[in-house]
Protein backbone atom coordinates (compact mmCIF):
# COMPACT_ATOMS: atom_id res chain seq x y z
CA UNK A 1 0.00 0.00 0.00
CA UNK A 2 2.64 1.99 0.68
CA UNK A 3 3.91 1.85 -2.80
CA UNK A 4 1.42 3.47 -4.51
CA UNK A 5 1.14 5.95 -2.05
CA UNK A 6 4.46 7.21 -3.30
CA UNK A 7 3.14 7.05 -6.80
CA UNK A 8 -0.15 8.25 -6.38
CA UNK A 9 1.19 12.25 -7.53
CA UNK A 10 1.84 11.18 -10.57
CA UNK A 11 -0.69 8.81 -11.12
CA UNK A 12 -3.85 10.87 -10.67
CA UNK A 13 -2.87 13.85 -13.17
CA UNK A 14 -1.81 10.44 -15.67
CA UNK A 15 -5.45 9.21 -14.95
CA UNK A 16 -7.26 12.26 -15.73
CA UNK A 17 -5.64 13.19 -18.72
CA UNK A 18 -6.40 9.74 -19.87
CA UNK A 19 -10.19 9.94 -19.19
CA UNK A 20 -10.30 13.72 -20.57
CA UNK A 21 -8.54 12.77 -24.07
CA UNK A 22 -10.88 9.22 -23.77
CA UNK A 23 -14.27 11.39 -23.31
CA UNK A 24 -13.09 14.08 -26.03
CA UNK A 25 -12.46 11.62 -28.24
CA UNK A 26 -15.56 10.11 -27.61
CA UNK A 27 -17.59 13.43 -28.10
CA UNK A 28 -15.81 13.68 -31.66
CA UNK A 29 -16.38 10.61 -32.73
CA UNK A 30 -19.85 11.01 -31.74
CA UNK A 31 -20.34 14.30 -33.31
CA UNK A 32 -18.61 13.96 -36.93
CA UNK A 33 -20.17 11.71 -39.65
CA UNK A 34 -16.82 11.12 -42.07
CA UNK A 35 -14.04 9.48 -41.56
CA UNK A 36 -10.47 8.79 -43.30
CA UNK A 37 -10.62 5.05 -42.56
CA UNK A 38 -13.73 2.60 -40.85
CA UNK A 39 -16.84 3.69 -39.55
CA UNK A 40 -18.23 4.84 -36.22
CA UNK A 41 -18.34 1.59 -34.73
CA UNK A 42 -15.45 0.97 -35.41
CA UNK A 43 -13.44 3.73 -33.93
CA UNK A 44 -15.89 3.82 -30.61
CA UNK A 45 -14.37 0.13 -30.11
CA UNK A 46 -11.01 1.46 -31.06
CA UNK A 47 -11.46 4.00 -28.72
CA UNK A 48 -12.72 2.05 -25.44
CA UNK A 49 -10.89 -1.14 -25.93
CA UNK A 50 -7.71 0.48 -26.55
CA UNK A 51 -8.69 3.33 -23.81
CA UNK A 52 -5.06 3.66 -22.37
CA UNK A 53 -4.01 6.53 -24.62
CA UNK A 54 -3.58 4.02 -27.67
CA UNK A 55 -7.47 4.18 -28.70
CA UNK A 56 -8.04 7.97 -28.74
CA UNK A 57 -4.28 8.49 -30.22
CA UNK A 58 -5.33 6.07 -33.18
CA UNK A 59 -8.44 7.61 -34.19
CA UNK A 60 -6.61 11.17 -34.09
CA UNK A 61 -3.63 9.86 -36.10
CA UNK A 62 -5.41 7.13 -38.60
CA UNK A 63 -9.58 7.87 -38.33
CA UNK A 64 -10.37 11.73 -37.82
CA UNK A 65 -11.07 13.35 -41.15
CA UNK A 66 -9.84 17.10 -41.42
CA UNK A 67 -12.96 19.10 -42.23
Amino acid sequence: MEKIMEFLPFLIPLVLAEFALLGYTLHHILTHRHYKRGTRTLWLAVAIIGMNYVGPILYFLLGREDA
